[in-house]
């Protein structure tokens, strides 16, 4: 299993940041790993919205379907996001500061089946990718993405 996890502080509020993070589809906007992304239902996003991925791995694409799992607005959002080699399970959670939010992001990224012997390596590169994440999350939540 790899497993990434950043926090950048934001100087928006948490009631700003979190419908933009929480619907996955906007993860195109600031993740230069995704694609495409597009959302499979409407209206507010609850537990059970959908959304439809395609992110660049390993010099390929891989479409994700990814579920919202939990959601404690404006607190957290979880997704759990599948395919037939791999589960990703990653949660934002917001946290009030006095000059803005907090916002943490914790993912883990599993191969399935005889897969898993590759872990060492999926390591490896999705350290390189949450970090390109990361920046393109934190222009999102300093405010030059969120308009």
């Amino acid at each position: 299993m790899a497993r990434y996890r950043t926090v950048i502080d934001s100087p928006k509020p948490r009631e700003e940041l979190f419908p933009y993070l929480a619907d996955f589809s906007n993860a195109q906007e600031w993740d230069p790993g995704v694609v495409r992304a597009e959302r499979s239902d409407k209206g507010a996003v609850k537990v059970g919205s959908e959304f439809e991925l395609v992110a660049a791995f390993m010099g390929r694409e891989t479409p994700l379907t990814y579920r919202v799992t939990a959601l404690d607005a404006p607190r957290s959002v979880t997704f759990r996001g599948e395919n037939a080699t791999v589960v990703s399970l990653d949660t934002i959670t917001f946290a009030d500061r006095p000059d803005g939010t907090r916002v943490t992001y914790d993912a883990d990224l599993q191969l399935k089946g005889v897969l898993k012997l590759g872990d060492p390596a999926l390591r490896l590169a999705f350290g390189k990718i949450g970090d390109k994440a990361r920046d393109g999350l934190r222009d999102a939540v300093d405010g030059r993405v969120i308009s």
